[in-house]
């Protein structure tokens, strides 16, 4: 998986280059990266990976441990008060607490990160399936139920030209959307149901249901809020209960358009 490319003619290539390796480091979680594995891997000159490191080191962004980097409590803080700009993410929580069926399925809302979702936070009502997504991960939007409802706000030329390297789209079962063709037909039922639906794409034995939470301010994402069931226990029933649920909390975190009015 590729990280942030720096681009050609860029005013501050240092600083670009300083976010590669927090991007980097926060592909692996928990895993320290030695000075050599992130110079080797981003393609930066040792020395130059050193004198960044320092620099975000100083700032807090990074830490030491051991022989390697992990990121630091700065990007903790800053990270979360990125999410505190959000309402609805402050909010999600207590919906998914008094919803009578939302408390009990594990409930995740995320927002597009180019061709992929980045997870702002998971409410676990139950236990979590292999390979759920937690805070801060970021996984394939074309695999993924609130992914692929996000992708659907796009028009299918903007979805063309995401996808024009195939390398994005990321499989994990035989189940995963493996094409550009299959994906834009996938999308166009998503548009006319108005939910997106994952039949196994993550995990075989997982059923992701998720619907939009539309953007209603100038400079603000749309989100996707998404519930996991299991599958084959899941049933049509469930199923429509658990959609209904996620449509009333998208409609309560949908925050409303201010009118003006006329005098």
């Amino acid at each position: 998986m590729s990280v942030i490319e720096v681009e050609k003619g860029a005013q501050a290539p240092a600083v670009l280059k300083a976010v590669r390796i927090l991007d980097l480091l926060a592909l692996s979680p928990g895993r320290a990266r030695s000075l050599s594995d992130i110079a080797r891997e981003l393609g930066i000159a040792k020395s130059s990976t050193s004198n960044l490191c320092a620099s975000l080191e100083e700032g807090g962004l990074i830490r030491r441990s051991g022989g390697g980097y992990l990121l630091g409590r700065r990007a903790v803080e800053l990270g979360s008060a990125y999410l505190a700009g959000f309402d609805q993410i402050r909010e999600f929580y207590r919906i998914c607490e008094e919803s009578e069926v939302l408390t009990t399925q594990l409930v995740q809302i995320a927002m597009l990160d180019g061709a992929r979702v980045l997870y702002l936070a998971a409410y676990e009502g139950r236990e979590r399936f292999p390979l759920s997504a937690g805070v801060g991960d970021r996984y394939p939007s074309s695999a993924t139920a609130v992914g692929t409802v996000l992708l659907a706000e796009l028009p299918p030329d903007e979805v063309e030209a995401l996808y024009a390297d195939p390398n994005r789209l990321v499989t994990f079962t035989d189940r995963s959307t493996k094409d550009l063709e299959t994906l834009q037909r996938k999308l166009k039922m998503t548009r006319e149901r108005g939910y997106a639906i994952d039949e196994g794409e993550i995990h075989l034995s997982v059923v992701g249901l998720a619907v939009l939470v539309p953007s209603t301010r100038s400079g603000e994402p749309s989100f996707g809020i998404g519930a996991s069931l299991v599958h084959p226990n899941d049933s049509p029933e469930e199923r429509a209960r658990v959609l209904a649920a996620l449509r009333m909390a998208a409609a309560e975190l949908t925050r409303p358009t201010i009118v003006p009015v006329e005098k």
